[in-house]
């Protein structure tokens, strides 16, 4: 592929969410219109291309970045790598001056500060998912072994999965529900904590609940705060059942949750305030 330009970056489309919350899904239906463009999946590369954001690097030690991480030389050679990637809805090249990009990887949920200063006029679609279903999800993510991010973490027993929250230090021995928990609040706590510091007309919420009950309702919400037409593609994608998303574990189904139930239900009452802020959050 030749030399690409990099294009110039309008209004990026940046879905964060904690991990197994239905992100992926709501990445899969938007991208389906040729508004948008994007890296083609989860980017973790893009970040993590670059050694001293890793975990263990100097003044990195959870996926947690902020402002201060980002230097004008790194945000130049992001912006290009990305340039490389870019497809557009039916995955060709990206060949446009201006792009529209969609992005969604689970990691960069803790990273809200550094893409904002990355990209000042980014426009955030704040995902969120019941705790229930959302811990089960994740434990059941760890348990298939199949969301591996750390193989080898210095200070921790065995691979890690999923992303990695600031405070995981002190999990070590934690039995998993509690850890698959403490990735779902510390999540959704920075978010809501991020996107605080952040105009409101630059961040929107969609709860999971809502999107599958009505996807062509959330998307046109989402559109309306994007600066989005709801075009035939995206009218088309929502006019039924949503089609499974690629990091299914297994089908969707109604009080899935509730074969961890014995696990997940004593750990609810300690996550009430931060449930009632979700569910405030807007």
């Amino acid at each position: 592929r030749p030399v690409v330009r990099t294009p110039d970056y309008d209004r990026p489309v940046i879905i964060v969410a904690a991990p197994r919350s239905g992100s992926t899904a709501l990445f899969e239906t938007l991208a389906v219109t040729p508004q948008l463009h994007n890296p083609g999946g989860e980017a973790h590369w893009l970040v993590e291309g670059f050694r001293m954001y890793l975990p263990g690097a100097p003044g990195v030690d959870s996926n947690r970045l902020t402002a201060a991480h980002l230097t004008p030389e790194v945000a130049l050679a992001m912006k290009s790598r990305l340039a490389e990637k870019l497809v557009d809805a039916s995955g060709a090249p990206a060949d446009a001056e201006s792009v529209r990009l969609l992005e969604k990887t689970p990691k960069n949920a803790l990273r809200i500060p550094f893409f904002n200063a990355l990209f000042p006029d980014a426009r955030f679609v704040f995902l969120w998912r019941e705790p229930e279903e959302n811990i089960s999800s994740i434990i059941d993510a760890w348990r298939a072994g199949g969301w591996v991010t750390y193989p080898q973490l210095p200070g921790w027993d065995g691979p890690w999965s999923l992303l990695l929250p600031p405070g995981w230090q002190a999990l070590k021995g934690t039995p998993l529900p509690e850890i698959a928990a403490y990735q779902w609040a510390t999540t959704n706590q920075t978010i809501m904590d991020d996107l605080e510091q952040i105009p409101a007309d630059r961040r929107h919420v969609v709860r999971y609940s809502d999107f599958l009950a009505d996807p062509a309702a959330v998307i046109r919400g989402v559109c309306g705060f994007a600066g989005l037409e709801f075009d035939p593609a995206l009218a088309e994608r929502t006019g039924g059942d949503l089609p499974p998303s690629r990091h299914t574990l297994t089908p969707p189904e109604a009080g899935k949750w509730k074969k961890n139930a014995a696990e997940i239900e004593p750990l609810i009452p300690g996550l009430k305030p931060l449930i009632d802020r979700l569910r405030a959050f807007g």
